[in-house]
């Protein structure tokens, strides 16, 4: 199996992106802070959740219950809560057989290369929906150039605010948090191995500025761990450079973590 990778802080030394490869899959994981301050920090939750993932992954169980046995594991290292821990999106790409399995829980997005030219991509955007109207505010308000003022940050915390509410709820979203139950909710998608070419697991943090900017899915394919590092590198630059104040490319903050893993047939 053939795998490159990337990562790049956005803002604290380590940041909260993580990923791993084994010998037949990829796991890229991408953490958030819990809105109580008093919770277990997100750095230790995806760390404990990486690990219980990549020791169960390479099995023949199901996707979902590797993903709910790696959840129970990690609330249980960090004494974490349902609606009030740290939580994390979930990206996995397996081989298994002659299939190629890919899992996704959370806004983490997953880009499939197909041997006949053609792609797909595989989003969860039911995070997106919760407080769509104060999301849709921020934005206009960056594009108008009001910056990441005391305004922004407020309407950050009413949206975190109802995202709690509606957490591991059918009618709001499912992340990986302390709810095993979550992992049933994965959207997971199946294909023949030799129909796909090349596979990108990739943060949202990556994934909004290479879609903003035009850069081509495709053309990670080839990359080395050397590119897309370097890729990563101005990305973060074209942030702080181009669009420090969130005017061209509206985000929550100035610079999110980033990671793209690929995958390649050989």
């Amino acid at each position: 199996m053939i795998v490159h990778a990337a990562s790049r802080p956005g803002d604290s030394l380590l940041g909260q992106d993580r990923w791993a490869a084994t010998q037949r899959s990829v796991v890229v994981l991408d953490g958030a802070s819990a809105f109580d301050a008093s919770a277990p920090p997100a750095d230790a939750y995806v760390d404990a959740l990486l690990d219980a993932l990549i020791a169960r992954v390479d099995t023949a169980a199901p996707l979902p219950d590797i993903v709910a046995a790696a959840i129970e594991h990690a609330a249980h290292i960090v004494d974490a809560s349902p609606g009030g821990g740290p939580s994390s999106t979930v990206a996995i790409f397996r081989e298994i057989g002659q299939s190629i399995e890919l899992a996704l829980l959370g806004d983490t997005t997953i880009v499939v290369g197909r041997t006949d030219g053609t792609q797909e991509r595989l989003v969860d955007d039911r995070l997106s929906r919760v407080a769509a109207d104060e999301r849709q505010h921020y934005r206009h308000r960056l594009r108008a150039g009001a910056g990441y003022d005391e305004h922004h940050r407020a309407t950050l915390g009413a949206i975190q605010t109802a995202e709690r509410a509606v957490r591991n709820r059918d009618d709001g979203y499912w992340i990986a948090e302390a709810d095993p139950r979550a992992a049933k909710a994965m959207f997971i998608r199946q294909y023949p191995r030799d129909a796909v070419s090349w596979c990108v697991l990739a943060s949202d943090g990556a994934q909004r500025v290479l879609d903003h900017l035009g850069i081509s899915w495709a053309s990670l394919a080839t990359a080395t761990d050397a590119d897309l590092q370097r890729l990563l590198d101005d990305l973060h630059r074209w942030e702080s450079e181009s669009d420090p104040d969130g005017v061209l490319l509206p985000r929550s903050k100035r610079h999110d973590d980033k990671t793209l893993a690929v995958w390649h047939a050989e």
